[in-house]
């Protein structure tokens, strides 16, 4: 059984990284939790992931049921792992998006480099 925490991190980790690697799951959920301990955030994991339009998943209008078994339960183990032992390779950021698109919101920020498909900054 997951918990509340733990199920609102593993939906962020499949719905924004379910076809890259383990690293690059886990960079996803690290960039959750840097926000989650960082004051400009929230304080509570759901609430990270659930706030207005900071990941589009949650605001696509598509369902929020994961459908691939193998990613979904890959993602609970990266959730659980990042939850249990902390963040590991991340170095701190608190950003990412996908490498074919230039948002404007990465002006100022400093680019940590691409992991699969995404390139992450703090």
């Amino acid at each position: 059984m997951l918990t509340v925490a733990a199920a609102c991190l593993s939906l962020n980790i499949y719905f924004e990284a379910r076809n890259q690697s383990i690293k690059g799951m886990a960079l996803v959920a690290e960039v959750t939790i840097n926000r989650v301990r960082h004051p400009d955030w929230p304080s509570r994991v759901c609430e990270v992931v659930w706030q207005n339009k900071q990941f589009s998943w949650t605001h696509d209008g598509k369902s929020d049921e994961p459908k691939e078994k193998k990613s979904w339960d890959q993602a609970q183990v990266v959730a659980n792992d990042v939850l249990n032992n902390g963040c590991k390779v991340c170095n701190g950021a608190t950003y990412y998006h996908h490498y074919s698109i230039k948002p404007y919101w990465t002006a100022g920020l400093i680019s940590l480099g691409r992991v699969d498909d995404h390139i992450f900054y703090k």
